[in-house]
């Protein structure tokens, strides 16, 4: 779908007159990366997938369109253009930055939100600064070096140890092979943790109910979302054992009975 200086590739699963989630995914990721939780809410949710600019089929027209309060009010168009006025939210990293980001700025969208593995982006200046600075490295790595040497590298991260350890693992570097380096490289430039509008001061005006979910392994976002639940009265946290950063991944089961305890 056309919509200004975006052409979405989303699919729309199951029946409009059930519950509806939209489901946005992480970096390097697809929307099609929910398939199998999908699969096990059908009957119970009509479920919305869509590729983030610079991943799958979507398509931008600017660079300048792949940043956050670009990519957040395309959504909401987006939306809008389906007559959708008001829906469950789920978003996976990359994509629950962005989520937090809609549940603040366009709350009246969104009943209930799931953040999985997400931060509300850097507090200060100069952690936004260094930040940007290793994106932009990556970025030139994403333009110059082949891009399976880089996903190697990505996934050498600790964060990720438990995801690379998954039997499923080599199926999934298969479908993120399907991304194009060069507009991931635009993708990190614009809307990576750095460039993104820190959301920290904005947490304890929120009064929309949040989900934080999180892995046992993932010491990192553990901390920084028991910081968020400090700040922001709406939200609980819920630590899912046996898993890394990408719990609906790693733990499916346990993600879909998150998702109908909490949305049900």
């Amino acid at each position: 779908m056309i919509l200004d200086n975006y052409q979405f590739n989303y699919v729309l699963f199951g029946d409009r007159k059930q519950p509806i989630i939209l489901f946005l995914h992480g970096f390097m990721g697809r929307g099609d990366d929910f398939l199998e939780i999908i699969n096990l809410i059908s009957g119970q949710f009509c479920c919305l997938v869509i590729d983030l600019p610079g991943h799958g089929k979507t398509e931008v027209k600017y660079e300048h369109d792949y940043r956050m309060p670009n990519v957040a009010q395309a959504i909401i168009n987006l939306l809008e253009k389906l007559r959708i006025k008001q829906c469950f939210l789920v978003g996976y990293s990359l994509g629950g930055r962005i989520a937090l980001y809609l549940t603040i700025y366009f709350s009246q969208y969104f009943k209930r939100v799931i953040l999985e593995s997400t931060s509300p982006g850097l507090a200060t200046k100069l952690e936004r600064e260094r930040r940007i600075e290793e994106d932009l490295k990556l970025a030139e790595q994403l333009e110059s070096q082949e891009y399976f040497l880089f996903l190697e590298q990505w996934y050498s991260n600790n964060l990720f140890a438990s995801f690379t350890q998954h039997p499923n693992y080599p199926q999934a570097i298969a479908k993120k092979l399907n991304n194009n380096p060069l507009k991931l490289a635009k993708s990190l430039r614009n809307i990576g943790t750095g460039q993104q509008p820190s959301l920290w001061h904005k947490l304890s005006a929120n009064k929309i109910p949040l989900l934080l979910v999180v892995g046992k392994f993932d010491k990192k976002f553990l901390l920084i979302n028991q910081t968020i639940t400090s700040l922001c009265c709406q939200s609980n946290l819920n630590l899912v054992k046996d898993s890394g950063h990408n719990v609906h991944f790693e733990q499916p089961l346990e993600f879909v009975n998150l998702i109908k305890y909490f949305f049900i």
